[in-house]
């Protein structure tokens, strides 16, 4: 799927921008001279991990439950995780501010122990975790999120694979949040346990999309190479803190687009719409700068969406199973809505949530609640990519939300 190979390509290439090219400006090596020969100088510590995520698949629909060509539930997946991680040195400016940070690129080889009907897919992703709590003197309590493409699906076809109403791309998204214990043997070895939440969707590009959910455990080893960071270490606070309200106010403005698939509810039945359909947005979202992690701001939102209200613009041809759609007016697939959003702000990423409502608006597929969750990979100091998803009502998947997007005031 072309969208989803886009989405994770901008993603690693912003990330090996800020590893392997500091004098790109990104917000990891530098705001100023002073800073980048300072992250120059104090070079970060490198580590290799190796992780076992067994699991449960939550059992979303009838395929899962038994429905297929096994006749057996799909319940069970294992996951083979092979990471490499950076963290900042501890003399660095980044790692005073951000202590406990590492960042990186993993891949995973994954089972559901059905591979004629679903696959074993492979997963590569970029990762970012931190300290959330020190629990003894070398026990912590971690969180780290994953987000990927994943490759090698078995996914739904009428002809060769008609039970598997669940998975219709042989590429999705891949996207993991964990927390668990780190348990440090020694300043080069650490031995982690703790549980992870995973979803699989193709972000609606594609049906069906119902995606694949699981939870499970996550045991792993980790091999620290180069500088180890220093315990004693205490993060500093957050450079030249502004004295005034305008001062701690960031201005994000953002322009993205995507493709989706579209599939509606007609008297009897559901029926997919042929061809993919455009989406197009512009989001600008003030955020007041809490401390050196948060920000919380509101966003003003506005969407142009090629396949919003086709229904009511649907009519069936001669009372048959064909259908005939006429482009609805403007006015009923553009809205305008207002979100709240909180951003947990990190070396090279920052991670955006939102939940919001539409004001200005006309029709059902429009007139709704929204979330949002995304992804911002800073390419520079100001300029950062932005992979997100779009739901309407907490359950209904809308689009991706690929696009490019600058930061305006404090960075």
């Amino acid at each position: 799927m072309n969208v989803m190979k886009s989405a994770f390509s901008l993603l690693c290439i912003s990330f090996l921008m800020q590893l392997f090219l500091p004098f790109a400006g990104g917000v990891v090596w530098a705001q100023s001279g002073r800073h980048l020969s300072d992250t120059l100088r104090h070079r970060p510590s490198h580590s290799v991990g190796l992780e076992l995520h067994p699991g449960y698949v939550f059992p979303t629909s009838t395929f899962f439950r038994g429905n297929n060509n096994a006749f057996r539930p799909v319940d069970a997946t294992l996951g083979l995780h092979l990471k490499y991680a950076f963290r900042f040195s501890s003399d660095s400016r980044l790692g005073r501010l951000y202590p406990h940070a590492y960042q990186g690129i993993g891949v995973v080889w994954n089972t559901f122990f059905n591979a004629d009907e679903v696959g074993n897919p492979t997963a590569v992703y970029v990762f970012q975790g931190s300290r959330l709590a020190r629990l003894a003197p070398r026990l912590t309590l971690d969180y780290e999120w994953n987000f990927g493409a994943s490759f090698g699906w078995r996914n739904y076809s009428i002809y060769t694979n008609p039970y598997n109403i669940v998975v219709g791309s042989r590429i999705n998204a891949y996207i993991d949040v964990g927390l668990f214990l780190n348990w440090r043997i020694d300043p080069r070895w650490s031995l982690t346990a703790g549980v992870d939440l995973a979803h699989y969707s193709n972000g609606n590009t594609n049906y069906p999309n119902s995606g694949v959910n699981t939870v499970g455990a996550r045991i792993g080893v980790t091999r620290t190479f180069g500088g180890v960071s220093s315990e004693a270490a205490s993060p500093s606070t957050y450079e030249d803190e502004p004295s005034t309200l305008a001062g701690r106010i960031s201005y994000d403005v953002l322009v993205y687009g995507a493709t989706r698939k579209r599939g509606i509810i007609w008297e009897d039945g559901g029926k997919l719409v042929p061809g993919s359909f455009a989406v197009l947005g512009l989001n600008f979202n003030p955020m007041y700068v809490i401390n050196k992690y948060f920000r919380a701001g509101l966003s003003l939102d506005a969407q142009y969406d090629e396949s919003a209200n086709l229904k009511d613009h649907c009519v069936d041809v001669f009372d048959s199973d064909d259908l005939k759609f006429y482009r609805p007016p403007f006015r009923e697939q553009f809205a305008v809505g207002l979100s709240l959003r909180a951003e947990l702000n990190m070396p090279i990423f920052s991670v955006n949530i939102g939940v919001g409502r539409n004001v200005i608006c006309r029709g059902d597929d429009t007139d709704v609640f929204y979330q949002i969750l995304a992804l911002k990979a800073f390419v520079t100091r100001r300029l950062f990519l932005h992979v997100g998803y779009q739901l309407s009502d907490f359950k209904n998947p809308n689009n991706l939300m690929l696009g490019l997007g600058w930061r305006f005031g404090r960075i």
